[in-house]
């Protein structure tokens, strides 16, 4: 059975992922070698879809000029929002003259389960719509969805207090939608399918929800930026990059050049032109972009240091993260989540810790940043 047609949501415009998304859209960030969007693209391929309708307002053409109308098997089409129309809108707007069931999902998530489940699911239960769930440790930050024995949603339950939760399982922002649900999205203004729609359809007992064994990350803050590079490195859930890993969890591009003397540690990723010098350290956990350089002694842990981006000798980076065409003085240390943003400059004997964030494009002076 052919997989239906999948709108991918690309809206966001990663507010919290700042300064990284000052110039970058947040689903264009860098994830190991390729844009975070790729990994949805791949994850849909994969599972047999060859429609792809990417429903996106801020700054288009970053995902157009990438990827042009084709990634691997999975054709392309664009559909652009003269203004924000919510999750419901959005949908509406690029699934217009769709006359099937189709999926539907956020892009800038990462996630694995098996589609062909969740639509044998769907089909059997002849449900409006279907939500992909996923348990997470922390149900608050999220909205829960209470269902039945059977599958049928019961309730939704935005953003619960402590004694109110008694499910973990939440929307993982992917849907499998009948076309006349969108009947249902008022058109003319920003519509949640989430808050307006889906409440509607559990009224009337039409919206199923399956939770699936499986990967599931909301990618949307430096913390759990760093941690999309870890499950990647570590091969947490599937990916192209994780095969390419393979048995030693190391993968260095042939045209990086890496001194004899340098160390790498796995999990381990350095990238096309990458320069290590002598002494350093790169690893365990560790990506070094294309075109970027490592200078000698530094050491690189837990962190990211992005495309072309230059840190001087004896560096120390640890659970930070370096913007593509950035420049780190020598002797700087970047800890605890800092964020040194894309084409900033750092002065020689800087520190930054405590979640410190360096927008794009500034220069800090040498020794200006001191954290004890």
């Amino acid at each position: 059975m052919t997989a239906p047609p999948a709108v991918i949501l690309v809206g966001g415009q990663g507010t919290r992922l700042r300064p990284l998304t000052d110039r970058t859209r947040k689903d264009m960030l860098p994830l190991v070698d390729r844009p975070l969007l790729a990994y949805t693209f791949e994850h849909l391929a994969r599972h047999g879809v060859e429609r792809g309708l990417v429903s996106c307002g801020y700054l288009p053409t970053q995902i157009r000029e990438h990827f042009g109308d084709r990634h691997g098997t999975l054709a392309l089409e664009y559909r652009v929002e003269d203004e924000p129309l919510g999750t419901g809108g959005a949908i509406a707007f690029a699934a217009r003259g769709l006359d099937a069931t189709f999926l539907a999902l956020n892009g800038d998530s990462l996630r694995e389960a098996d589609l062909e489940e969740l639509l044998r699911f769907h089909r059997s239960t002849r449900a409006r719509a279907t939500i992909l769930l996923t348990p997470v440790a922390d149900p608050s930050r999220y909205g829960l969805v209470r269902v039945e024995a059977d599958g049928r949603v019961a309730s939704f339950l935005e953003k619960p207090r402590p004694e109110e939760i008694d499910t973990d399982l939440i929307n993982a922002g992917m849907y499998v939608l009948e076309p006349d649900v969108l009947a249902l999205v008022p058109p003319g203004r920003s519509v949640s399918i989430e808050r307006e729609v889906f409440p509607r359809l559990a009224e009337e007992g039409s919206v199923y929800a399956l939770a699936l064994p499986g990967y599931f990350l909301d990618v949307g803050t430096p913390e759990s930026y760093l941690q999309a590079h870890r499950d990647v490195l570590e091969r947490t859930f599937r990916t192209e990059v994780g095969e390419a890993l393979g048995s030693d969890f190391a993968l260095v591009h042939p045209d990086a050049l890496v001194h004899p003397e340098a160390r790498l540690v796995p999990p381990v990723y350095v990238g096309a032109g990458a320069v290590l010098e002598a002494g350093v350290r790169a690893g365990s956990l560790a990506v070094v972009g294309a075109g970027a350089r490592l200078g000698e002694g530094t050491v690189l842990e837990g962190a990211v240091v992005g495309a072309g981006a230059v840190v001087g000798p004896h560096g120390s980076l640890l659970g930070s993260i370096v913007g593509e065409g950035a420049e780190v003085g020598a002797g700087c240390e970047l800890r605890g989540l800092a964020v040194l943003g894309p084409g900033a400059r750092l002065g020689e004997g800087n520190v930054l810790d405590h979640g410190l964030r360096v927008a794009a494009g500034q220069a800090i002076p040498a020794g200006a940043l001191r954290f004890s």
